[in-house]
């Protein structure tokens, strides 16, 4: 029997990667469904009894989620936790991966040390994506670091950026550039279920159909609706100490069974206080 046939919690913590912008739960205002719902999905689909709880909060540094969704997930002595963390850190000014790195494995070091096997994430390569360049020597250096404390703790790892031939396709992505599509979060969630080893119908690296490319004039005509949809927003952000979670709570606050009724994994709203 495999570590996968004994999972009866599922604790999932993190940002806005792991709260499932952009794939919208249909019906629903501002409440996002993602890969990590979906996997808790084909997870209930082994065993309904499954217990799922998602943390995670748009906008969250690595310091937030440390001291705010680790403590939480060990509360709930889970059997499976997924932790993805640190890339709103990177893409700002001074973030330093070394000293991210220090930080991050005290986390891990807590969540292995209830029991749980622990799914770690390396960062997408940014170098397919527009504006992303920048940052791609630093988010290289904080993949290293993780997989270093993966070895080190003994932990799962799903390489997001060994996985960008597939993921470099613009469908695989939110017009914001920053997050993934419902497309993008239902291949994801399908890798994420081949590395715990657990079977879901589906392949997540099916070949896409072909695209054709936009012309030179509608690519800048979405550079500039990009740059004043999303980027300046975020400058405005972070010039005010402001960010997207400010007075948000986890979606899926408690370890529950997902909703049957609803068919999705989303049973409690991002709620603002």
């Amino acid at each position: 029997m495999s570590d996968a046939d004994n999972i009866g919690t599922f604790v999932a913590i993190g940002d806005s990667f792991t709260e499932g912008l952009s794939d919208p739960v249909t019906g629903e205002d501002d409440v996002f469904r993602g890969w990590a719902d979906r996997l808790a999905e084909h997870l209930a689909s082994r065993d309904p009894g499954l217990r799922y709880a998602n943390l995670a909060v748009r906008g969250k540094l690595l310091r937030q989620i440390a001291e705010e969704q680790v403590p939480r997930a060990v509360e709930m002595e889970p059997d499976l936790v997924t932790f993805c963390a640190g890339g709103n850190d990177i893409i700002r000014p001074g973030g330093d991966p070394d000293a991210l790195a220090i930080e991050f494995d005290e986390a891990v070091r807590a969540l292995r040390g209830t029991g749980a096997r622990v799914v770690l994430f390396t960062g997408f390569d940014p170098q397919g994506l527009r504006s992303g360049k920048r940052i791609r020597g630093k988010a290289a250096t904080y993949n290293m670091h993780l997989r270093a404390i993966a070895d080190r703790r003994g932990c799962d790892v799903v390489d997001l950026w060994a996985l960008m031939p597939v993921f470099n396709d613009p469908r695989a992505w939110f017009e914001d550039r920053l997050h993934l599509s419902s497309e993008g979060h239902r291949r994801l969630a399908l890798r994420v279920a081949e590395v715990i080893g657990v079977d879901a119908d589906g392949d997540w690296h099916e070949p896409w159909p072909p695209l054709d490319s936009a012309d030179w004039l509608t690519q800048r005509r979405e550079d500039v609706h990009w740059a004043r949809t999303y980027l300046l927003p975020w400058i405005g952000r972070r010039a005010t100490g402001r960010s997207s979670g400010d007075g948000r709570t986890a979606k899926r606050p408690d370890a529950v069974p997902l909703s049957p009724g609803r068919g999705r994994g989303t049973s409690h709203r991002s709620r603002v206080r």
